[in-house]
């Protein structure tokens, strides 16, 4: 696969913390506009633009893309994201507790994605791919990296150790606990950054772990501008496989579909009999562990956790046919903990909880090898990348 640096539009050093915000996809309005409040560099105000607009606008709306440009050309205009005189590619380090990942900030080729060299295992939605679209479109440039992995390479191990020596462009804790590090690995043309290209020339293939909309939409857009050379390629910070964390994705169901109490916990003992697989559930003011085996027949697919749930639970007795679109599933991503599952039952939200275990990245690597989708909301990557600390410019 091939790897470019990139002439990033990033923080100047002193401004890195305040810029670096979230995703944009994990928090709504209110969420958005309460952690920027305050902050006029915070880059929520180029990702969430709706939180400076009249309450009530949409977040898809004329005007949000527009505010979304106003907001990126004000942080340029100040001086507080400068642009680099060179493409360069970079080492990013997150430390969450005892946890830690690096990964090398570069742009991917589209055609990549189209071909399948990236490897996908989400399906995406039109509606989001439109809005990533028309906010590159707009914007002239992407605003938040996608999240790939790779399977580890000794070789390309050393080369991100020995930029990880030096002296760092930003090193700053952001509220949530999490330590973010970047250090630049080195500028196109030096035998560092050629040795990493060289390398990468090699991996067979990369697969998206977050960001499939980013991902689709940064390529419908290099369709769009066949004239760009830059808008042929994509942001991404991609991670060595071994180092990345997965969290479970839980499952929140609003009632049980008529049956009673006791009918509904005599199902949920044949469904799970017992086994060497597990989860656990909160019902009737209680947890209980649930075991059972994968049935030997079943594809990669159907032998994962959340896929069983789903075929031998939710869709038969509790009537959900499909998780994507049915409103009586909710989900919520391991990092909220057992807690906040239990608090949405208790308030009477929810009738009952899973609590999954986490896919692993293999098997997440093995359906997409397989061409095949992951049952929605499947996995859970923490930490989450920071949104402007590199910004991709594609227009020209």
């Amino acid at each position: 696969m091939r790897i470019y640096p990139f002439a990033a539009l990033r923080p100047n050093e002193g401004d890195a913390a305040l810029v670096a915000s979230v995703p944009y996809d994990v928090v709504n309005t209110a969420e958005a506009a309460a952690l920027a409040e305050g902050n006029p560099k915070s880059f929520l105000h180029v990702s969430r633009p709706e939180i400076d607009l009249p309450a009530g606008t949409d977040a898809s709306s004329p005007e949000a893309y527009a505010q979304a440009r106003k907001a990126l050309d004000a942080l340029r205009a100040s001086g507080t994201l400068v642009k680099e005189a060179e493409p360069k590619f970079y080492a990013y380090r997150q430390i969450m507790g005892s946890h830690s990942q690096t990964g090398i900030v570069a742009c991917f080729a589209t055609s990549e994605y189209r071909s399948g060299v990236i490897k996908q295992h989400e399906k995406t939605r039109k509606d989001k791919e439109d809005d990533r679209t028309r906010h590159i479109e707009i914007l002239g440039a992407q605003t938040g990296p996608a999240f790939l992995t790779y399977r580890d390479d000794p070789a390309i191990d050393l080369i991100v150790r020995t930029a990880c020596q030096g002296a760092p462009l930003y090193d700053f804790v952001a509220p949530d606990g999490i330590r973010h590090t970047v250090w630049e690995i080195a500028a196109a043309g030096a035998c560092m950054a050629d040795e990493l290209a060289e390398l990468f020339a090699r991996v067979d293939q990369a697969y998206i772990a977050d960001g499939h909309h980013r991902s689709a939409a940064a390529t419908r857009y290099a369709a769009q501008h066949p004239e760009s050379e830059e808008a042929q390629r994509y942001m991404a910070v991609i991670f060595p496989a071994s180092q990345l964390k997965i969290l479970a994705y839980n499952r929140l169901i609003k009632d049980l579909n008529g049956l009673g109490k006791e009918e509904f916990l005599a199902l949920v003992g044949k469904v799970f009999p017992g086994g060497k697989r597990k989860c656990r559930m909160y019902f009737d003011g209680r947890w209980t562990e649930l075991g059972w085996d994968i049935p030997a027949d079943a594809d990669v697919v159907g032998s994962l956790d959340v896929s069983y749930l789903q075929d031998r639970l939710l869709r038969p007795a509790l009537g959900i046919d499909d998780p994507r679109t049915s409103p009586r599933i909710s989900f919520m991503g391991g990092i909220r903990g057992d807690e906040a599952l239990q608090a949405e039952v208790d308030a009477g939200r929810a009738a009952v909880a899973f609590a999954m275990e986490p896919v692993t990245v293999e098997e997440m690597m093995a359906i997409a090898d397989a061409g095949a989708i992951m049952p929605p909301k499947s996995t859970w990557f923490e930490p989450k990348l920071r949104s402007g600390l590199f910004v991709h410019e594609v227009e020209g």
